[in-house]
């Protein structure tokens, strides 16, 4: 009876052991998204017109601070000859100056601010090509999971060079996306 069982679980395990010797092992990689960014020319560009605009909305806002700060001295200085009126006004033109500020530094520098704005739409378009090379590099290379491992994402807490596929993207988006 005990080596009927012992047969029965042999014959039971022969399909799994078959199953198992015949599974192909996972295969990892890994690519280093800020790298292939960098090194992407259409990024590149859209990363200068970002900064372009950044710089010129910060020229403008340095300038609204430096008018703010100017007036504001020039307020202290004469605040003791002023009357209780003259005192009132100053400070509402001063308070209105400091709020134009602001306001332009929400519209321009904010979460929904045009600068995120123009980063999203100039770039989105960018990530999407990049995660579809991705995927065919992945596909081509016969990998199963991609992480990303980049200064700013800590997904991938360590990753065997040999299994960075960093240089397939940026070589397959140079020349144009297309497979092999």
């Amino acid at each position: 009876m005990r080596n009927l069982v012992i047969l029965c679980i042999g014959f039971l395990l022969i399909p799994l052991l078959g199953v198992e010797a015949g599974a192909q092992a996972v295969k990892i990689g890994y690519v280093n998204s800020a790298k292939v960014l960098q090194e992407f020319p259409e990024a590149q560009d859209a990363q200068q017109k970002i900064d372009q605009s950044g710089k010129l909305w910060q020229s403008e806002l340095e300038k609204l601070d430096k008018d703010f700060q100017v007036k504001y001295q020039e307020y202290q200085k004469k605040e003791a000859l002023l009357n209780d009126a003259e005192k009132r006004a100053q400070k509402d033109d001063l308070l209105e100056l400091q709020q134009k500020g602001l306001l332009f530094q929400k519209q321009k520098f904010g979460t929904e601010g045009e600068l995120a704005q123009l980063t999203d739409s100039l770039l989105r378009p960018i990530k999407q090509k990049v995660m579809k090379v991705i995927a065919q590099v992945a596909k081509d290379q016969k990998i199963q999971f991609m992480f990303d491992r980049n200064d700013q994402i800590l997904v991938l807490l360590y990753g065997d060079p040999k299994y960075d596929y960093t240089n397939f993207v940026i070589d397959r988006l140079k020349r144009g996306g297309s497979s092999k």
